[in-house]
């Protein structure tokens, strides 16, 4: 059977990863080696090194890497927005009360994306950030410091929630700048070139994995309580699918990126990294992907797993 190795960093993604690699080797003739890969400096050497064939997460210092004159290419975006929860004291009723004040900023995970965030609501200058590091509070926890009256507000991912609510603190709504986010996927361009079939076949497994995940989610269900329930050392089948739910809520079937999504993103590996290619539209090569969608390929698979329903509501609770 024909292999891609394909590497990521958080096991927080691995819901997603373990059903594209059991669709890919039961459906289309793919073995989908798994590589953990968490210390930052081997992940982004691993595609340069030959460690890996396919990454599906932190593919920011790309771009610098490509100024530099490497040769890559992202082929699918099946998140275009992090989907995070902007986390305020109960008195909070508009976004004006942030004027003056400052938000709590994880040190992790692209704080620039705040920034862009406050730019387009248009509180880029009255509203300071201070970055929060994990270390001082805990994973997700910069929540702590709104309890605490210190900030007035800071962002979480969905699956961290709880612990924030549970405090005395609320969601308010706010919509998000676009950023090519969790699960997209880039390969050396050279690797591209030399195996088409592969990965459009392997593509196959992706957009197959998120319909799962989308319109079947049960049966996703079936593969993620396995593998990937033990990495995210999670014991409850409740809280498992809460976070399922989660990450499943923000993922789009047609994995395309948008204009938006690709600016924002590159401004913000410039800020992290440095300096990027002159057009960022340069790394993206969709034609696997278009060719998919224009042979209905796509369309059939959403046809056949959705049997006409909607997209599955979610059983969290209240935390999207």
């Amino acid at each position: 059977m024909r292999t891609i190795r394909l590497a990521y960093r958080d096991h927080d993604r691995t819901p997603v990863i373990y059903c594209i690699k059991a669709l890919a080797e039961r459906h289309y003739g793919v073995h989908v080696d798994v590589l953990h890969i968490e210390p930052q400096r081997e992940f982004e050497a691993a595609l340069f090194d030959h460690g890996c064939d396919v990454i599906i997460e932190h593919i920011e210092y790309l771009h610098t890497e490509a100024a530099k004159g490497k040769k890559i290419t992202l082929f699918c975006a099946p998140q275009i927005q992090r989907g995070l929860q902007l986390v305020v004291p109960q008195s909070f009723n508009s976004l004006d009360d942030l004027d003056g004040k400052a938000i709590a900023v994880r040190d992790l995970g692209r704080p620039h994306r705040i920034t862009l965030w406050l730019r387009k609501v248009g509180l880029e200058k009255s509203v300071r950030t201070i970055i929060v590091p994990d270390k001082e509070v805990g994973r997700w926890q910069q929540w702590r410091k709104v309890a605490s009256g210190e900030c007035a507000a800071c962002f979480m991912a969905p699956i961290y929630l709880p612990a924030a609510i549970a405090a005395g603190l609320k969601t308010f709504p706010a919509s998000e700048a676009e950023i090519v986010s969790l699960f997209a996927q880039a390969c050396l361009a050279e690797f591209g070139r030399n195996n088409s079939a592969l990965m459009k076949d392997y593509l196959k497994a992706v957009i197959h994995a998120l319909a799962l995940l989308i319109y079947r989610r049960d049966e996703a269900m079936e593969i993620i309580a396995e593998e990937p329930m033990r990495l995210m050392q999670l014991t409850d089948r409740y809280e498992l699918r809460r976070q399922v739910d989660s990450i499943a809520a923000l993922l789009q079937v047609k994995p395309y990126p948008t204009i938006e999504a690709i600016v924002n993103t590159d401004e913000i590996a410039a800020q992290e990294y440095g300096p990027t290619l002159e057009n960022p539209l340069t790394l993206w090569d969709l034609h696997w992907l278009k060719e998919l969608d224009d042979q209905g390929f796509i369309d059939n698979l959403i046809a056949s797993l959705s049997n006409g329903k909607a997209r599955l509501a979610s059983t969290n609770n209240g935390d999207q």
